[in-house]
């Protein structure tokens, strides 16, 4: 046998505070006090795993791919966010989470969110309201494929200051002293893979789950078990001396997904041949006594019908032993489903054939035209080890839970109040209609005629996945243009729509066929478009920029507009448009309703706008027009702010010292992420840039991850923005400026 662990020789464990992520400043700049609430959609992500405390009744925890952790409060019956501090974007990708099994106060996480990022363990003894910070050596992948493995992260229930942990990279690591330290487990037959190749990854060690009856209150248990999720011949070891010495133990030739212990020391293990969520041919459930005897209990019904997916949930039931669930993932002929077994894995009941879902409060799940079916990328499934009939499961979009899991008709409903997991592309604030319209990724986009209500999905003729692009008429704002990418190929006939009625109905914007027959360039979302300020023109910046003034039936070229470079609109005379040439430096104004573009001095800019913001085209426009004044403009170039307010003849700076990473107008206001002083944040300006307050604080970061700033035309001081995993957000001062 291989020996076990060495004497602290591999020993890390520089323990910060969440705290110290903020970096300090010698000069505090001025702080507004905003209150900050999330747009309501209901979750709207992937949640790779959901896990319920065993030492205390209606706890549990809901671990995320990029927007953070959450706990369910029972008390508020909310989830509520476990990282809104936390100011690293890394530590919103969380691998794995585990709750202390007999202390219902202390939870670790393990936060890292792909190879070439910061990884860390994260500790908490007051259930996750405040955080101890380890940086750890492994990297961790927790929004990577195999993310929906797990849990790699366990806590030894006779000894609950023992730890292991398993990563994807670096092999078995523990840890003696409540994650404060860590050391490899130098005996464990797989030590490690090293760095992935580029856009590639490794399941590494995919669970580790520790049998608790194998041991005695302050006796460390004896028999740990392991998952493999790497090509090889092994996929599954167990030891039976606290993880001393380790032995191969028999399975199919798949790898090894999700493994879970019952109360009488029987291990359940989903496997996969492939890491998911996505790409998953085919698997199978295996269930294994103590000593490693092992037979396949795979659902003979499942087999029936194609052996299609796998079993990336699995979950036991702590008060009935030999009752089990399991869940498909990529199921895609037949659609994923929930089967639960009540003999020992001897016999299976599709749950998903006797199925409802009511989705009235969270009717965004409808966006893509059709009734919510039982969900996809489904990787997350738990048993309430206090009451068996409650169920709960994860998609890639929302969390389902049932209190009659025993029923004839199992009712579920989205378990999501407080959690809100989407990736925000764009959004606008228009001069009339709804207060707000967003562009997200997966979920399309919504109208915010009620910001605290999860919205009705309307953005479809044509339905693209993503939003890219939103722009409304300044004079006429329910009429709105969007364009958009859909994230799987499908047959299209469009990637562009417009509405006249405030986002309610839309119709397509057709494109002359441009391109390649096979990729056709018109078709492909990438290009914006914008509409002019009385609703009459739509331009749009395909490599051949067209305009139309007969809402999309007929097309011409504009001329002097060179292609893909975005045109704006004046949003209060419907002759201006404005557009920045960032390969020449030069910045372009149409004064005939983008029939054609001419050069002007533009004088007060820097040399050269080559940095005029981002130019892919998920990118926030780096030029800005005021809604309330014709010919007001404002130009990102690097990271200053330049204001013109004759339509482009000249600029004066405008973000004094501010580091603008992202801007957006509001009434008698100007917003901003970037740095000033040292100190990154959300800024306000009242006075155009000459001076900033910061209107975020240290409970509100994020991760740092945003994506679209952008005031409200009609509410003084009110701001949205859009984050890339923890939603859409809205400030407003918490009192009068």
């Amino acid at each position: 046998m291989i020996r076990s662990l060495p004497r602290r020789s591999r020993a890390i464990g520089a323990t910060v505070l969440m705290a110290l992520a903020v970096p300090a400043s010698a000069r505090a700049p001025e702080i507004v006090p905003y209150l900050w609430t999330n747009v309501k959609v209901g979750a709207g992500g992937y949640a790779p795993n959901i896990v319920f405390s065993p030492a205390e009744r209606g706890l549990a925890y809901l671990r995320t791919d990029m927007g953070g952790a959450y706990r369910w409060d029972d008390q508020e019956q909310r989830w509520l966010p476990l990282q809104d501090g936390n100011a690293v974007e890394s530590y919103m990708g969380i691998e794995s989470i585990a709750p202390d099994p007999r202390n219902p106060d202390i939870v670790y996480m393990a936060a890292g969110m792909n190879a070439g990022q910061p990884a860390a363990i994260l500790r908490s003894v007051d259930r996750g309201r405040s955080w101890r910070i380890t940086p750890v050596p492994f990297a961790m992948g927790g929004n990577e494929d195999g993310r929906g493995l797990g849990e790699r992260l366990a806590v030894d229930p006779n000894q609950t200051r023992r730890l292991f942990f398993g990563s994807r990279h670096d092999g078995l690591w523990r840890s003696d002293d409540a994650g404060a330290t860590w050391a490899k487990v130098s005996s464990f037959p797989v030590a490690g893979l090293g760095p992935p190749a580029p856009r590639k990854t490794h399941g590494g060690v995919s669970f580790v789950s520790i049998d608790g009856t194998s041991g005695g209150e302050g006796r460390p248990s004896r028999r740990i078990w392991a998952g493999v999720a790497d090509q090889g011949e092994v996929h599954l070891y167990r030891s039976d001396d606290s993880g001393q010495t380790w032995v191969a133990v028999t399975g199919p030739a798949m790898l090894a997904a999700k493994g879970v212990v019952d109360a009488r020391g029987v291990l359940w293990v989903g496997y996969a041949s492939g890491l998911g969520p996505s790409g998953i041919a085919t698997g199978a459930v295996w269930r294994y006594e103590a000593d490693g005897r092992g037979r396949d209990v795979t659902p003979t019904a499942w087999r029936e019908t194609g052996a299609e997916g796998a079993f990336l949930g699995v979950s036991v039931s702590r008060m009935t032993p030999g009752t089990v669930a399991v869940t498909t993932v990529d199921r895609y002929r037949r659609g994923d489903s929930l089967w639960i077994s009540r003999d020992d894995g001897r016999s299976w009941d599709d749950v998903g054939l006797r199925s409802r879902r009511d989705v009235s409060e969270t009717p965004f799940l409808l966006h893509e035209g059709k009734g919510a079916d039982f969900g996809h990328w489904i990787s997350g499934l738990a048993i309430d080890p206090f009451d068996p009939a409650h169920v709960a499961y994860t998609t890639g979009a929302t969390v389902y839970a049932t209190h009659g899991v025993s029923s004839t008709s199992v009712n579920w409903t989205p378990w999501t109040k407080g959690i809100e997991q989407t990736a925000v592309i764009t959004l606008a604030s228009p001069t009339g209609g709804a207060p707000l319209i967003s562009g997200f990724g997966d979920l399309a986009g919504f109208i915010h005629d009620d910001l605290d209500r999860s919205p009705q999905p309307t953005f479809i003729n044509p339905y693209m996945s993503n939003t890219n692009n939103i722009d409304y008429a300044g004079l006429r704002p329910n009429v709105i243009v969007r364009s958009g990418s859909l994230y799987l190929d499908r047959l299209r006939e469009a990637s562009m729509g417009r509405s006249e009625d405030g986002g309610r109905t839309w119709t397509m914007v057709k494109l002359p066929s441009m391109g390649d027959p096979a990729k056709r360039e018109d078709l492909n979302g990438d290009w914006p478009i914008s509409v002019s300020a009385d609703g009459a023109t739509i331009v749009v910046a395909t490599p051949v920029p067209q305009v139309s003034r007969d809402r999309g039936h007929s097309w011409s070229v504009v001329r002097g507009l060179p292609g893909k470079t975005r045109a704006v609109a004046d949003k209060r005379d419907p002759r201006l448009f404005y557009a920045v040439d960032v390969y020449r430096g030069r910045v372009l104004v149409s004064r005939d309703a983008a029939a054609s573009f001419a050069s002007v001095a533009a004088r007060g800019l820097p040399a050269g706008l080559s940095r005029a913001g981002r130019q892919d085209r998920e990118a926030q426009s780096a030029l800005v027009v005021a809604p309330s004044r014709t010919g007001t403009l404002w130009l990102q170039a690097g990271e200053r702010l330049f204001l013109s307010n004759d339509a482009g003849q000249s600029f004066v700076p405008a973000s004094g010292n501010l580091r603008v990473e992202l801007y957006g107008l509001g009434k008698n206001g100007l917003f901003a992420v970037g740095t000033l002083d040292g100190v990154h944040g959300v800024w306000r300006s009242v006075d155009r840039g000459g001076s900033w307050s910061r209107i975020d604080d240290d409970a509100h970061r994020w991760g740092a991850r945003y994506r679209v700033i952008s005031g409200d035309p009609r509410r003084e001081g009110r701001v949205y923005i859009g984050t890339d995993g923890r939603g859409l957000f809205y400030g407003d001062p918490t009192e009068v400026q």
